[in-house]
């Protein structure tokens, strides 16, 4: 049986929640376990400070409930993104920050794979591996 890791991030890449779950599950299915399981304690958003969220196409059909939670929500299709980089070359994907961090949890091999037969074993090396993202952009080794 394999695993699906449902991941929030916030805008730099900083993991703030993990969810593990089958691999035949939706995605849509873990947002409100993700929203639920953050790390972080979340700032009341105002008119001055919004809070945006930005999914892909998976999770159309959730922006009631996350407005509901007062997200602002932000839902583009890939090729959307992609069209909007071709006529705008300062636009920025937003979506693409949490592929990142999703490669840099790739990078752990202990991860890759799962060999672990329980799933308490294996959150704990995947809630390592976020602490050590979080320590590794917070402190960087190598200053330019």
């Amino acid at each position: 049986m394999g695993t699906k890791r449902g991941l929030l991030t916030d805008k730099n890449g900083l993991p703030l929640s993990v969810v593990l779950d089958g691999a035949n599950r939706h995605d849509i299915k873990l947002l409100e376990a993700m929203l639920d399981g953050m790390v972080v304690v979340r700032p009341v958003p105002t008119k001055e400070h919004p809070q945006n969220i930005c999914l892909d196409a998976a999770y159309i059909g959730s922006e009631e409930m996350l407005t509901e939670r007062g997200y602002v929500v932000h839902i583009r299709p890939r090729g959307e993104e992609k069209k909007e980089l071709e006529r705008n070359p300062n636009f920025k994907a937003r979506r693409w920050v949490v592929e990142v961090t999703h490669s840099f949890m790739n990078r752990f091999r202990k991860l890759l794979v799962r060999y672990e037969k329980k799933t308490e074993n294996y959150m704990a090396l995947i809630e390592f591996a976020c602490a050590i993202i979080v320590w590794r952009k917070l402190i960087p080794v190598h200053q330019s």
